[in-house]
């Protein structure tokens, strides 16, 4: 038998497609060629396949061996294909049995000396293969917990080559080596944040928690000192845990940034990168491989940007069109990614650049060129894209002393979020949403779900003095059912629409 097939899985942004990796020999001179699109480090793949196969006992035929990796027309990249291209071009020269290789996946980087080095994005490849119907996948033994999360596929890790080459009928020994291992990852205890920890700061705490029970995105404006970190950051406790299918998603995402995944977490995650974060660090790139960015990371969870001004222009408006989509598609050249980034944005601005413009008993020494300038950081598109925009003062010396703690915990919100949820999924029952601040701004005007005149009577004022786009009409609707949620009524009235304008246009705007 002169060629072979198996199966390996090529990884644009998290979704997986299978490549048919065969292997031909031909009676030409000696020479071993993989083709079909691969990069830079997959064509380094022959020398790699080369001295693990001489080093496992496992000699290649001297002849010509052409590899493919098909569909050709689909870019392939890292060094996953290792193993695929061995047992292929072995089972082309009769080494292994061809049958047996042909309905496995195999995933994962060889090392010279023949054993199994884990790679990242293993636990979307192998989703990927189970969806396509294959019932096993071999991976490097240093991927195993990670790839057993997938559900419906048998997974067999191997240390080595020769481990691999055994199962696939090969009449050689079993290399005794040391598998290579991925340095476990740092499991640090979550830190108790709660709620009740937040002391003189009701409105925020009740913005907060309209945020968490519609999916509104948040922006918090104050002087340094006044709670805006500590708020955000209590976000994710008072979310909805995150279903099976989503901590799959998120678990895929952190595999495809090269983390260590052995388990799936329930809890939202929360993205904080630093302001000098660069455009290709929120959104995800790389020269090579691309890799999810922070807003992809925080998919199903938090975005949190904190001294928001202080993060460039462009990276900024660069949020415009996942806030929107809930993805974002990174292009480079010959290939294009598709990453999740459905994530709740939270941002914390400073009034000023020293933080004490309109802030009693605090001398401001900013030029008011510089406060003008530093309040238009953020866009009017991006700010458009807001739904509460919450000004935060700092809590007074009395207040803060009692030791009491605030009345409202963060169970007891996470509660009052869950049934403000189950209210919109049942009332989105049928439709692509489940969360009000999902649902566009048409579905919301059609009769049959539309506000009451007198109720919206000041939110179209608004519009029809241009205080408001109708972009933020939209938004103000979606949070006025969500004040209608977290309220028990069947549909929003004066009250619920007038504390949605309210939070939507700002204290003191």
């Amino acid at each position: 038998m002169t060629t072979a097939r198996t199966w390996a899985v090529a990884l644009t942004g998290v979704d997986g497609h299978l490549v048919e990796v065969e292997a031909d020999l031909s009676n030409q001179t000696p020479d071993f060629k993989i083709i079909g699109l691969p990069d830079k480090s997959l064509a380094e793949a022959v020398q790699r396949v080369h001295n693990a196969c001489k080093n496992s006992a496992l000699d290649l035929p001297r002849r010509r061996l052409t590899v493919n990796l098909s569909p050709a027309s689909l870019p392939k990249q890292g060094s996953a294909f290792d193993l695929s291209i061995a047992v292929s071009a072995l089972a082309a020269g009769g080494a292994l049995s061809t049958r047996a290789i042909a309905g496995t996946v195999h995933l994962g980087e060889l090392g010279l000396d023949g054993r199994l080095r884990p790679v990242p994005g293993v636990l979307p490849a192998v989703f990927a293969a189970a969806r396509a119907g294959f019932e096993t996948v071999i991976v490097p033994r240093a991927n195993e917990a990670e790839a057993r999360l997938v559900p419906g596929v048998e997974v067999r890790s191997a240390g080595t080559l020769s481990e691999v080459a055994v199962w696939h009928g090969a009449d050689i020994e079993v290399l005794d080596a040391d598998p290579v291992s991925v340095a476990a990852p740092v499991v640090e205890e979550a830190p108790d944040l709660d709620l009740a920890d937040v002391v003189g700061q009701e409105d925020a705490v009740n913005a907060l928690v309209a945020a968490a029970a519609g999916g509104h995105h948040l922006l918090l404006s104050g002087p340094p000192g006044a709670g805006k970190t500590m708020l955000a950051r209590r976000l994710p406790g008072i979310l909805p845990p995150l279903s099976e299918e989503e901590s799959l998603e998120v678990a895929s995402i952190r595999s495809l940034s090269g983390e260590s995944v052995r388990s799936l977490s329930v809890m939202p995650p929360l993205e904080a990168p630093h302001h000098s974060a660069s455009v290709g660090a929120l959104v995800g790139g790389g020269s090579r491989v691309v890799r999810p960015g922070a807003i992809s990371r925080a998919h199903r969870g938090v975005l949190f940007l904190d001294e928001a001004a202080e993060f460039s222009r462009v990276a900024l408006d660069a949020l415009r069109q996942p806030l929107e989509t809930g993805a974002i598609e990174v292009s480079r050249s010959g290939m294009t990614a598709l990453f999740p980034a459905r994530f709740q944005l939270v941002m914390a601005l400073n009034p000023c650049p020293c933080g004490n413009y309109g802030v009693r008993g605090a001398e401001c020494l900013c030029p008011s060129l510089a406060i003008r300038r530093y309040a238009t950081r953020l866009s009017g598109p991006l700010r458009d894209r807001i739904d509460i925009e919450l000004r935060v003062a700092r809590v007074s010396a009395s207040r803060a002393m009692t030791g009491d703690r605030a009345a409202l915990t963060s169970e007891v919100a996470r509660r009052r979020v869950l049934e403000a949820r189950e209210c919109a999924t049942e009332r989105w029952r049928g439709t692509p949403w489940r969360r009000n601040g999902d649902v566009p701004g048409t579905r919301l005007r059609q009769p049959d779900i539309r506000i009451a005149a007198a109720a919206r009577a000041p939110l179209d004022r608004a519009l029809e003095r241009g205080t408001l786009t109708l972009r933020g009409y939209d938004r103000v609707l979606r949070l006025a059912w969500t004040m209608a949620d977290l309220e028990g009524a069947g549909r929003p009235g004066p009250d619920e629409v007038g504390r949605a304008l309210y939070l939507k246009r700002g204290f003191g705007s």
